[in-house]
């Protein structure tokens, strides 16, 4: 509880903002799906057929997973809070429709025939009778949309939207349960008091008659106006106000400046706090930062639309994912197909190595190391019959890695299991794996003190840091270039893990470690 109380101190006003970003476009999107879903609710219960379609497609949309249908938007849409909008927007829409569909159709029909009977028209019916009658299942629809849509905002973080999902991001890297739950509770907290807030609306606008016998209240007609107009204004306070500032935020006219963007892992986050403050000191330029974008393929999608403008990887990365060639175990020649490759299909340029390489390598505990006499991959393939192996799916997957072991050198493992993140570490120390796969500078290697098995016989492929920025922005700013190459070797391998250790077990933020290191190298004041 200390810990947790003095991360919720050192990160309280990065919390409120973060908090407030989350409320907008949870408001934005709720509001949206509001207007959308009620209106379209009542429109399918003309037609029984376009109802089970409609209801239908709405139920699909909510099964795809929501970073997979973020990761698909982002391509058309680009970064930032539009596609966690849209993305929210679609999950919210079942609950919506589905329940005011319900509501109406559920009505006596007695009821209907009774008020046209009298003269009402069929809009008057609609205002009068069916929509009071079947508020208790639309105000139950908009509470479920909008409870959903707290948790689901969440996801906005990885495609560099901001919320309460970059604190539990930056938790889940560095294995920081203080730093997820400084995320995840007041996002809990939000969703119960939107629940609140939204139950006394529904209880405002619910006809007494329809209420539960012990909460009847008799009122005379201006009381109930005046419940009425109060409802409206709590609606008003809590989605459309924030709505508006969110959407102005989004729709609002570009600035001239530089988006740097960087993935969601602590090096990543590094590095692009490191460019963000040495442009700022070195240039008189504006630097935006979207940070937090969920792998290469989302970062690699804004930089083809121009939301982001430069960002660091990996050879190794670029090459198979981006490039689609196939790897080499040579550095030289990854590098220059890499720069040739970016330069001529994405006219983006690539920088000399920032100084160090992130590649993979195989990790055992030192007791294992020990046991089996471990300290160089050839020696971990001559006994891999007798060890289980712990990886990511991507390294069981990917055809230069275990399948390449397999294919070239006879090795198979006693055991695989695919393990994601830090859920791998964790299964090594408490003994259910005996190697793991992790990159040369991860922090946690260090943490657990755990003993990196040298490549002797150079299988892993390259993955050398490099920066790629578009040609487009070189070209707009021309001082950005000497401010770029003052990075290039910047970095080694050792220094690397070291700040990546200060943010991963230490606690320091990306941007107080990228200051530090930046004045320790003189580069910045």
């Amino acid at each position: 509880m200390n810990t947790f109380l003095e991360v919720f101190m050192q990160r309280r006003e990065e919390l409120v903002q973060l908090l407030l970003e989350h409320i907008q476009m949870t408001s934005a999107a709720v509001l949206i799906s509001i207007c959308i879903g009620i209106p379209l609710g009542i429109l399918v219960t003309k037609n029984k057929k376009v109802s089970s379609v409609v209801i239908g497609i709405a139920n699909i949309m909510q099964s795809i997973p929501s970073i997979g249908l973020l990761a698909f938007l982002v391509p058309v849409v680009g970064i930032g809070q539009k596609p966690a909008i849209i993305m929210v927007i679609i999950y919210a829409l079942l609950p919506i429709i589905k329940n005011t569909y319900i509501g109406i159709t559920g009505i006596q029909q007695s009821a209907i025939e009774s008020a046209s009977s009298i003269g009402l028209t069929k809009w008057r019916i609609l205002y009068k009778i069916q929509i009071p009658i079947a508020m208790p299942y639309i105000m139950a629809g908009v509470r479920i949309s909008a409870v959903t849509a707290v948790g689901t905002v969440t996801i906005a973080a990885f495609a560099g939207a901001g919320g309460l999902g970059w604190l539990i991001n930056l938790g889940l890297n560095a294995n920081d349960a203080d730093l997820v739950l400084l995320g995840a509770l007041p996002a809990c907290l939000l969703a119960l008091v939107v629940d609140f807030v939204l139950g006394k609306v529904e209880s405002a606008l619910t006809p007494e008659g329809l209420k539960p016998v012990d909460q009847i209240t008799n009122r005379t007609k201006a009381e109930r106006k005046r419940r009425t107009v109060m409802a409206v204004c709590l609606l008003v306070l809590i989605l459309v106000v924030p709505c508006f500032t969110s959407v102005y935020s989004v729709f609002q006219r570009k600035e001239e400046k530089i988006v740097i963007g960087s993935e969601n892992f602590t090096e990543a986050l590094i590095l692009g706090n490191i460019y963000s403050q040495l442009i700022q000191d070195q240039t008189d330029i504006k630097v935006e930062e979207k940070f937090n974008l969920n792998g290469t393929m989302i970062t690699m999608s804004a930089m083809e639309r121009g939301d982001i403008d430069t960002f660091t990887d990996y050879t190794g990365v670029l090459i198979s994912n981006v490039l689609k060639e196939e790897m080499s175990s040579d550095s030289k020649e990854v590098y220059d197909r890499v720069k040739t490759g970016m330069e001529e299909n994405y006219s983006m340029q690539v920088s000399d190595s920032l100084g160090f390489s992130n590649t993979y390598v195989f990790a055992v505990t030192p007791e294992t190391a020990a046991q089996c006499h471990l300290t160089k991959l050839s020696e971990l393939l001559a006994q891999a019959g007798s060890l289980k192996l712990g990886c990511t799916t991507a390294f069981t997957q990917r055809e230069d890695l275990l399948p390449k072991l397999k294919k070239e050198f006879q090795v198979s493992f006693k055991e695989v299991n695919g393990l994601e993140g830090n859920i791998r570490y964790q299964a090594l120390t408490s003994g259910k794996v005996d190697v793991i796969d992790a990159f040369e500078t991860d922090a946690i290697l260090k943490k657990m003190d755990l003993v990196k098995l040298e490549d002797d016989i150079e299988f892993f492929p390259p993955y050398q840091a490099v920066s790629i920025t578009r040609n487009e922005t070189l070209k707009k700013y021309p001082q950005l270039q000497e401010v770029m190459d003052m990075m290039e070797g910047a970095i080694t391998t050792e220094e690397m893990m070291d700040m990546n250790y200060q943010v991963d077990v230490e606690g320091k933020t990306p941007k107080e470690t990228a200051v530090e290191f930046l004045k320790e190298k003189g580069m910045i004041e």
